[in-house]
């Protein structure tokens, strides 16, 4: 099957699945209330990719078909950013408040079946070959894939790793003759309702002992035994004036529980092995991922930028204080694209034929955007003021008693009419204050870990020689300093 339309996307929901919100056993995700505008707004990604299929489309190199540049295999500089057209539109369609919008994983299978020699290592052969084989089955049949990778705490003395005879943790418990058979939980699933599949990968490291839970799989959502508890729904009504962004972009999250799960041979990419499943995430998995993550976070906060400037203008507040902060959030958005420029244009091979965005940008920006996303929201909250706690709805709009009072009294500054007020500043409120807008500030906060984790990996990470090089000029010189000669040529490479 070639890339896939919206109106397929929703006719694969409708198959069997055992989802929870609230007290409900959603029975059909695209009529659920809770579900129902963000299940549309995601059919518009697909809808996206034929719209622009010069930018979201590609051949598959096997068998022809057209599908989603987002499951490229890169192989030159030129691949990478060609596939940034496509990763631009989705971030674009979204601005950014979809984290898991489905080419983040098509690119992170797209990565490990490109580094399939990693997943092959330690005797995982027939691993790494269902790997491969998966993503061809991803790819030529347009498969909505969500993940589910961090351990369940319990009891945070006892650390986030899971050590044998942890029963919480997702871990293998028997074999059957078509597969193995897994017992636990493991989160977050987000975009969990709106996906056709579900994938398990490693994330952290597992301790010597912990084989049991060294594992990774891809089922369907259908999977007998399979549990999907979502969290409360931050949607809005479908009205789009009202709540222009929680009407369709909540992507929801779930805590998932494998209540004795086969899984079939066919879907096992590691079983039980823990020196492949402590390897594979460790060389080229982020600098992958982390173009379609950071295109997204860029667009969010150029969106960010956008909206607070037309917030001040509408009310004619763009004095110098405003200006300050506003400048704040472009310097966000500039560093975000200076950093992804220079991942992209310094993009090398990093095994197997393989090529990926230099690491080094992206590790910066992944750990400075937990600060930066709060801060965004707020500015907006300052600037915005009371002015976002008082926007007509479009019912209100539309009361022919209350429109002319609403006009009269709600209106902007200059020919900025009470309307295009309420546009602005209901935008506004959705992004920062509505429960989409809370949810999406935790989620910043902890994406890919918190900031301080990927503060600390960027330290473990960075290339130290020119550092101390500069360094050592000083701590390796004599007393006297008439003996000192011309200072030495320090490279900068």
């Amino acid at each position: 099957m070639p890339a896939r339309t919206g109106k397929q996307f929703l006719q694969g929901l409708k198959g069997p699945r055992d989802i929870w919100i609230g007290a409900d056993k959603v029975e059909d995700i695209t009529e659920h209330p809770a579900f129902a505008g963000a299940a549309q707004g995601l059919a518009g990604v697909f809808d996206l990719q034929h719209q622009f299929a010069d930018d979201c489309l590609m051949a598959d190199p096997e068998t022809g078909e057209a599908i989603n540049v987002s499951h490229m295999i890169p192989r030159s500089k030129e691949d990478i950013l060609r596939r940034h057209k496509g990763l631009t539109r989705i971030a674009e369609y979204t601005v950014g408040i979809m984290g898991r919008s489905p080419d983040y994983m098509n690119v992170t299978y797209a990565g490990f079946a490109g580094r399939a020699d990693e997943w092959g290592a330690n005797g995982n052969e027939q691993g790494a070959e269902n790997l491969v084989n998966y993503q061809k089955f991803l790819r030529r049949n347009d498969i909505s894939l969500t993940h589910t990778i961090i351990q369940p705490t319990i009891d945070k003395a006892q650390g986030d790793a899971p050590k044998p005879g942890n029963d919480v943790a997702l871990h293998k418990v028997g074999e059957t003759e078509h597969g193995i058979v897994v017992r636990g939980a493991r989160i977050l699933a987000t975009l969990a309702p709106f996906a056709d599949e579900l994938a398990v990968y490693p994330a952290a490291p597992l301790p010597p002992g912990a084989d049991d839970y060294a594992l990774a799989f891809c089922i369907p959502m259908s999977t007998p035994g399979l549990k999907f508890i979502c969290r409360d729904s931050c949607a809005g009504s479908r009205n789009l004036h009202d709540h222009p962004l929680s009407s369709r972009f909540d992507e929801q999250d779930a805590f998932v529980i494998f209540d004795d799960v086969e899984v079939p041979w066919d879907r096992l990419h590691i079983n039980c092995n823990l020196p492949v499943y402590n390897q594979v995430m460790t060389t080229g998995w982020y600098p992958n991922v982390m173009q379609q993550t950071m295109i997204r976070a860029q667009t969010k906060l150029e969106f960010a930028w956008g909206l607070g400037t037309r917030m001040c203008e509408a009310i004619n507040g763009l004095q110098p204080p405003a200006m300050q902060m506003l400048g704040e959030i472009w310097t966000f958005s500039e560093f975000a694209r200076s950093c992804i420029q220079s991942a992209e244009e310094n993009a090398h091979e990093f095994g197997n034929g393989v090529w990926f965005p230099q690491g080094a940008p992206l590790v910066a920006l992944r750990a400075t955007l937990p600060t930066w996303f709060p801060r965004v929201n707020e500015i907006i909250r300052l600037l915005g003021s009371h002015n976002l706690l008082a926007a007509p709805t479009e019912a209100q709009l539309a009361d022919p008693k209350l429109r002319p009072l609403i006009d009269q009294f709600m209106r902007g500054a200059g020919d900025v009419t009470a309307e295009q007020r309420a546009r602005v500043f209901r935008l506004a409120w959705d992004f920062v204050g509505s429960a989409l807008a809370s949810r999406g500030e935790q989620y910043e906060r902890f994406y890919l870990a918190s900031g301080a984790r990927n503060q600390q990996l960027a330290q473990l990470l960075a290339e130290r020689a020119r550092a101390d090089r500069l360094v050592d000029r000083f701590l390796n010189e004599g007393s006297d300093i008439s003996q000192k000669k011309a200072m030495p040529v320090v490279e900068t490479v």
